[in-house]
């Protein structure tokens, strides 16, 4: 064999080094396919399991990343919701979570629109995630209130922190109806977020319950299997009144320049965000300096790469 220059010989260790990299991932994916295959007795049922599998098959991305979800999808925000999901693929994400509201504001249940069930289910052929989020999306204020609760029910949030203070029968009881509603129209949701993140633990337990993979608060990502919590806290705008707007910019500008220290970075986006300039200007500008060093996913898929690194 004649003798090689020392280019070569750098170029053919890396072409070893990349094809026994390639060779573990197949042997973990592998072995991982084949457990769970095997599990048929483990506490996740069948269903959950058959269809969460591929994403853990897939999972294993070396780059950090960017989780974008919209929050309130529901027959009366599609118009509005179909042109985000449509500037953010322009702008290099091309999958987004999407949080669906089953009967928004008691505006009338999803499934009664045959053409926002469709549309739902060519976005989740084409990559996209549907969540549970919540099921009206609305809390009847309640008497003897807390000023506590006043503050989290009102302020913070506009009468929507529907799960805040549920019991675990009556969050089971909405969390199961969703989900059942969703897969009746052949769609597959593996994660519940309360609104404005506001769930206590009795509904955490009834969402787990219900065999839901994970949900999120403010802070953190939670997978609901291992109990394994992630902080990660998600930048989200408010966007009632202009102090707000100006605050929330500012807030989000500075959480955004923070070191790094989290290998996944997650945006909020609500649908009248798209309406004010400057709010949706800097979503974009955040966007634009994400997706260089960051893979756009969704948060069942990076759960199941959590999954997939820790050998679950």
């Amino acid at each position: 064999m004649p003798d090689e220059s020392p280019k070569a010989q750098v170029i053919r260790r890396q072409s070893r080094n990349d094809s026994a990299n390639a060779l573990r991932t197949t042997r973990s994916t592998f072995w991982l396919v084949q457990n769970c295959i095997g599990a048929e007795n483990c506490e996740m049922s069948t269903i959950a399991a058959t269809e969460f599998l591929p994403l853990v098959a897939a999972a294993g991305a070396a780059k950090d990343s960017i989780v974008v979800s919209l929050h309130d999808v529901a027959p009366s925000t599609r118009q509005i919701a179909n042109t985000i999901i449509s500037e953010l693929a322009h702008r290099g994400v091309r999958v987004c979570s999407l949080l669906v509201v089953p009967d928004y504001h008691h505006q009338g249940l999803f499934t009664t629109d045959r053409q926002f069930v469709s549309w739902l289910r060519d976005l989740e052929a084409d990559g996209h995630e549907i969540v549970i989020h919540g099921y009206f999306h609305e809390r009847p204020r309640r008497a003897k209130e807390t000023l506590g609760d006043k503050f989290l029910t009102r302020l913070y949030t506009q009468d929507e922190g529907e799960f805040y203070d549920l019991s675990y029968d009556e969050a089971l009881h909405r969390i199961v109806a969703a989900r059942d509603e969703f897969r009746a129209h052949g769609l597959k949701p593996r994660g519940f977020v309360a609104p404005a993140w506001l769930l206590n633990e009795d509904v955490e337990r009834a969402a787990r319950d219900a065999e839901m993979e994970y949900t999120t608060r403010l802070r953190t990502v939670c997978d609901l299997r291992s109990s394994k919590v992630f902080p990660a806290r998600t930048l989200v705008y408010s966007v009632r009144n202009n102090w707000r707007r100006g605050l929330s910019r500012a807030w989000n500008a500075t959480l955004f320049r923070l070191p790094k220290a989290s290998s996944l970075l997650r945006i909020s986006i609500h649908p009248s965000d798209h309406s004010h300039a400057a709010i949706w200007k800097q979503i974009i500008h955040l966007i634009h300096g994400s997706v260089g060093s960051r893979t756009a996913t969704t948060y069942q898929e990076w759960i199941a790469e959590q999954r997939l690194r820790r050998g679950l």
